[in-house]
């Protein structure tokens, strides 16, 4: 019976199994409702629909976010582009960049583009993917300072050019190791994302301007449709503001219209014969780490335990750090990082945010400098008075990033509007979206009154005879587009450009107001020289007596103290000399203080200074003046080597004594006292880091010399390690925390 009965019920599954198969819709229709069978249809024709597109596809259809939207941004996104690649093949060669720019109108709204540089080339096999390939490059992955990271821009050139033209990119380029260069024409072929090459031959590259044969370099020629445009948002204004933040690159740009007469030209020199500093890639800080990346990290390492892994794959990580992240994640130490799960991973993001970690090292960023930011401003913009600052490096969810800002004010700037603004990341100008970025509410956010320019209602962008370059440089700049126009609100660096804008803000003030007393001054004083003499003079002949000494009546009608400082270049000993006078036109005898800024750097030193004294703080030095009787001067003399002429043209000078210095500023000791701690927290940082680096070392020879985990460990507890005291200023100072 029981057989019979699964037998019946084996034939029952059998016979509709068969009947689903073969009236599928109806059964549908059954399951489903009366429209059952048109639902299901609609789904597969739908799914049927669904196609992958490529990378190259994908921006052919939206090349707005590449900066091509709309005729007058095309050109100046494919320059920019251009440029940008330029500079950094040259900086990465160390090469000193000569770079052209040439753009012709053909028809209607098409231009040629031209631009060369002296740069290293491109090898021949590396050209199509550079130039066909989206989204290949070589600093995605890398963790330093770079104007471009995702290998769109170039690419996006050449497509716009193809795409609204139908023309191929021409494209020259010479390797100093090549005899000859090759010439080549690309397009790109946006199915397969990869480059269309045709054209291809080798020769030699004769330059069109001086006729000389080139021996390493590139040269692209591209036809699109775009608009040439002059004002505040041109090409022209593009390359001025890159020649501002690139001293030591000579630029040049020539336009021409249809019938070849040009309508603007532009040179921009190079002020620096200095390249940027080379920076180093450095490994992610556990402070800037999403799980996601971490569980790739995880699954990635070669390591076999933990505290290597957390040691030899972050930065700021110490080997005490290592073990204290683990206990608070409650994770063994001789875990391997493969087997780690999720729960773990999500404990030890949180443990990253607890634990007290050493900073990122900073020798991934490349800052302009303050000497160098005052030459390329006078690159381009005539003043009278420049105030710069480089603030000390700093740290945002583990991103290094450094502040910079320059004013200059006076000279031939305008004084009827709004001071212009010159906003860059990591050396790349921002012409776009002013209002939206960072970098302006930042600014806009400084009572500029205050510092002796016109704020109407004491907010927003203020008014007067002077521009504020801002720049920031990062690892990682967060934009608020695809476009990169403008810096995404970030707390950490807004507050650091909102303190550096109130440092070249009190350097105006001290300016103007230095400025003020002097030229009162120099009226009294002339006026008192010529007068005073007249009237002792005809007195002295109508009384018949002999002229007196006027000394001491011109130092009581004065009652002051003058200093003037005059820089000089000391052309046999090369020196950068700064003399500083200070006259005491008082009836008494002073006692004062003088301190000077100088541009103190790895480069530079003092070389000659008479009168000794000593250093106050980095860039600061300082002189005792025991005492200054009454009608007397003395002079005090100092020369830096390390700079070239011109270099250096301004001297802040600063005092400390009872009474004003006509000519100097009143010393801010709070400000002083604020910079020492932080060269203080600076060094003793570099002290931790370099013993963690000798620690490091130490434990990866030791590493290398055991076979199995037990031999490993017991190395690895022996090695020393540096801890500081609990009371030090180091602790509690790092990374988010400050």
């Amino acid at each position: 019976m029981f057989s019979g009965f699964c037998s019946q019920y084996h034939s029952i599954g059998i016979s509709v199994r068969v009947r689903a198969t073969i009236s599928r819709p109806r059964s549908i229709r059954e399951l489903g409702g009366p429209d059952g069978v048109i639902r299901m249809n609609e789904a597969e024709e739908i799914s049927s629909k669904q196609k992958q597109i490529s990378v190259s596809e994908f921006f052919e259809k939206n090349k707005h976010f590449l900066g091509f939207d709309t005729l007058p941004r095309a050109v100046i996104t494919a320059v920019k582009e251009s440029v940008d690649n330029s500079l950094d093949a040259c900086e990465e060669a160390r090469i000193l960049p000569d770079i052209r720019v040439e753009i012709r109108r053909t028809k209607g709204d098409e231009l040629e583009l031209i631009t060369q540089d002296n740069g290293p080339g491109i090898p021949r096999d590396a050209i199509e993917n550079v130039f066909g390939k989206f989204l290949l490059g070589s600093r995605f992955h890398a963790i330093r300072q770079t104007r471009g990271q995702q290998g769109i821009g170039i690419t996006g050139v050449v497509m716009y050019s193809q795409l609204t033209t139908g023309s191929k990119t021409h494209v020259v380029s010479k390797i100093k190791s090549d005899s000859s260069a090759v010439y080549v024409d690309l397009g790109v072929d946006t199915k397969k994302n990869k480059a269309i090459k045709s054209g291809e031959r080798r020769d030699i590259w004769i330059d069109d301007k001086t006729g000389n044969e080139i021996s390493h370099g590139l040269r692209i020629r591209t036809q699109m449709k775009a608009k040439y445009q002059r004002g505040r948002k041109s090409v022209y204004q593009y390359l001025r503001m890159t020649s501002i933040v690139n001293p030591h690159a000579s630029i040049s740009l020539v336009v021409y219209d249809k019938e070849g007469s040009v309508v603007e030209e532009g040179s921009w020199i190079r002020t620096s014969n200095k390249l940027p500093r080379v920076v180093e890639e450095i490994k992610p800080h556990p402070h800037g780490i999403q799980l996601g990346t971490l569980q790739r990290m995880l699954r990635e390492a070669n390591d076999r335990r933990m505290t290597s892994f957390l040691k030899h794959n972050f930065s700021g990580v110490s080997p005490r750090a290592a073990k204290e992240i683990l206990a608070i994640a409650e994770v063994e130490e001789g875990r391997t990082p493969k087997r780690i799960k999720a729960d773990e991973a999500k404990m030890i993001i949180a443990a990253f945010q607890t634990v007290k970690l050493l900073k990122p090292p900073m020798d991934c960023l490349s800052p302009i400098e303050d000497l160098l930011i005052k030459k390329g401003l006078s690159k381009a913009i005539d003043s009278r008075f420049a105030s710069t600052v480089t603030r000390n490096p700093s740290v945002s969810q583990g991103n290094p990033f450094q502040i910079e800002v320059g004013l200059v004010f006076g000279g031939d700037l305008t004084s009827d509007g709004p001071i212009e603004i010159l906003r860059f990341a990591n050396r790349v100008p921002l012409m776009y979206q002013q209002g939206g970025c960072l970098l302006t509410k930042a600014l806009e956010a400084v009572n500029w009154k205050s510092y002796g320019l016109e704020q109407p209602g004491g907010s927003g962008i203020p008014k007067g005879p002077a521009a504020v370059l801002i720049h920031l440089a990062s690892t990682n700049v967060q934009f608020t587009s695809e476009a990169k126009e403008a810096v995404s609100y970030n707390e950490e660096v807004f507050d650091e450009i909102r303190k550096a804008m109130l440092e070249v803000g009190r350097g105006l003030k001290n300016h103007l107001k230095k400025s003020s007393q002097r030229k009162k001054a120099k009226e009294k004083f002339e006026l008192v020289n010529i007068i005073l003499p007249e009237i002792s003079k005809k007195s002295s002949e109508l009384l018949g007596r002999e002229e007196p000494d006027l000394a001491p009546v011109i130092t009581q009608i004065m009652n002051a103290v003058f200093l003037e400082e005059v820089l000089s270049w000391d052309k046999e000993r090369r020196l950068s000399m700064c003399s500083i006078t200070i006259h005491n036109y008082t009836a008494r005898a002073r006692a004062y203080t003088i301190l000077a800024k100088w541009p103190e750097s790895s480069g530079t030193s003092m070389e000659f200074n008479p009168r000794g004294g000593r250093k106050e703080a980095r860039g600061l030095w300082a002189w005792r003046l025991d005492t200054l009787d009454p009608g007397t001067s003395t002079v005090l003399e100092f020369g830096i080597s390390g700079l070239t002429k011109g270099d250096w043209n301004e001297a802040d000078i600063f005092f400390r004594g009872n009474g004003e210095i006509i000519g100097a500023t009143k010393m801010d000791e709070a400000l002083l006292d604020e910079q020492r701690k932080a060269e203080a927290l600076e060094a003793a940082v570099e002290e931790v880091r370099s013993k963690d680096v000798s620690s490091h070392t130490n434990e990866m020879k030791a590493e290398q010399s055991v076979s199995d985990l037990s031999t490993e460990s017991s190395v690895s507890s022996d090695v020393t390690e540096f801890v500081p005291s609990a009371d030090t200023d180091w602790f509690g100072m790092e990374g988010d925390d400050q």
